[in-house]
């Protein structure tokens, strides 16, 4: 596949999550600095949640299962601009910055990031039907124990770690669950992980950036 010719700046498939979904919470990390590189990324122009309408619809489903049994889902990321993948693999081979790595990958270097998995140079967020994501507990006002952060780049974050208790694990395989039952897929070595089987573009990645304003104009 070539990659540069499948990129495209058209957002006129996606919308924007709080619309889709009325009452998501969202942290988007990748906008603030508190994220494995330690600044706000390229292309996150707002602190907001972009899906394609497809990858949107779904999600929705998934939230009102949850949200009939107590719980409401938490977004970190979903899509992901070309430019911001870019970001991410400059810093990777910037073998002087390592100010985030007591926080994100303290087991690992930063090239393992890339090998293992933790970090794509081509991003199925890019493609616009990734999500990120975890569940709050309304019960408790607290995000649901799933025994790791979101971005910790450890075999501690793999959905099937034997390093987390029964009850993280039941936590992980609850959101999973509900995800696989809406047609979202898992990868394996994040709990938090899930792209949308059927993609309405599975061979194309986008680089508008991540803006309401950008979405509605």
């Amino acid at each position: 596949m070539d990659y540069i010719k499948t990129v495209t700046m058209d957002p006129s498939g996606f919308v924007l999550l709080a619309d889709a979904i009325p009452g998501i919470i969202q942290e988007i990390r990748y906008y603030s600095t508190y994220n494995f590189v330690g600044e706000r990324i390229d292309g996150y122009d707002e602190p907001c949640a972009l899906l394609t309408a497809e990858a949107a619809r779904a999600l929705r489903s998934v939230s009102g299962e949850m949200n009939a049994q107590g719980y409401r889902l938490k977004v970190f990321d979903a899509y992901r601009p070309v430019r911001s993948v870019k970001h991410f693999v400059l810093w990777g081979v910037d073998d002087l910055d390592l100010r985030m790595k007591p926080f994100f990958y303290p087991e690992l270097e930063k090239q393992e990031l890339f090998k293992q998995g933790y970090i794509a140079s081509r991003s199925s967020h890019s493609r616009g039907s990734a999500v990120d994501l975890t569940l709050f507990d309304m019960s408790t006002g607290k995000e649901v124990d799933m025994g790791s952060p979101f971005d910790l780049f450890s075999e501690v974050s793999h959905p099937d770690s034997g390093a987390v208790t029964d009850e993280q694990y039941e936590n992980r395989m609850f959101l999973q669950n509900a995800m696989l039952r809406n047609g979202f897929a898992p990868i394996d070595c994040e709990w938090w992980h899930f792209c949308l089987r059927e993609e309405p573009y599975p061979d194309t990645y986008f680089d508008f950036p991540g803006s309401s304003a950008y979405l509605r104009r």
